[in-house]
């Protein structure tokens, strides 16, 4: 949607400008700036607070529109941002595996949850036999942007059982050469030599 994709252009351009704000040379600059961002965002965030607090007094009809302003992606992530999404960081995580789910299946995979506090979340993946690791790297992927889109504001996210595992039976030629095997071979050609 281009939208979403105007979107997060827009946030990635924010979070840069903030950035070049801690660059600033002069310290009275820099804390200006600071102030004026931060005064924006508690105007914004107060009035949005407002606004959510008069659709809510219209009873069943708002909250069932403060519910689809929470699942629109743009509305969500800036409702996150303010603290004001309707549906706490616990619930949108879990949401969020249960609508990627059905995508990981069909590539061959299942995710379990294995903790989910303090904003911190563990999953498990099971790999099928024949997932190989383009298919593991897409589904890190496909997990990551489902749970990231769901919940911007997650401290961190651990994912278990998509690791790089070597093909079997082979065995690198480095490992070959320093192995105890060539030395004795080595050795053993030696003594051929001498006789």
């Amino acid at each position: 949607m281009a939208d979403d994709k105007e979107f997060r252009e827009r946030m990635q351009r924010i979070g840069g400008l903030v950035e070049e704000i801690e660059t600033i040379a002069d310290p009275a600059v820099r804390a200006t700036a600071r102030e004026l961002v931060q005064s924006l965002m508690d105007l914004h965030g107060a009035a949005l607070e407002r606004t959510m607090e008069i659709v809510a007094e219209a009873g069943d009809a708002g909250m069932k529109v403060i519910d689809r302003l929470g699942r629109d992606p743009m509305v969500s992530s800036v409702l996150v941002l303010y603290g004001l999404h309707p549906e706490d960081l616990d619930s949108r995580v879990l949401q969020a595996l249960d609508r990627v789910k059905p995508q990981l299946r069909k590539q061959g995979c299942e995710v379990e949850l294995l903790a989910l506090r303090d904003g911190e979340v563990r999953l498990r993946v099971q790999k099928g036999e024949h997932t190989c690791g383009s298919t593991a790297k897409t589904v890190r992927a496909d997990l990551e942007g489902a749970i990231y889109d769901a919940a911007p504001d997650l401290v961190s996210l651990a994912i278990e059982g998509l690791e790089e595992k070597s093909a079997t039976g082979f065995v690198a030629l480095d490992k070959l050469m320093t192995g105890a095997g060539v030395a004795d071979l080595q050795l053993s050609r030696e003594g051929q030599g001498a006789d």
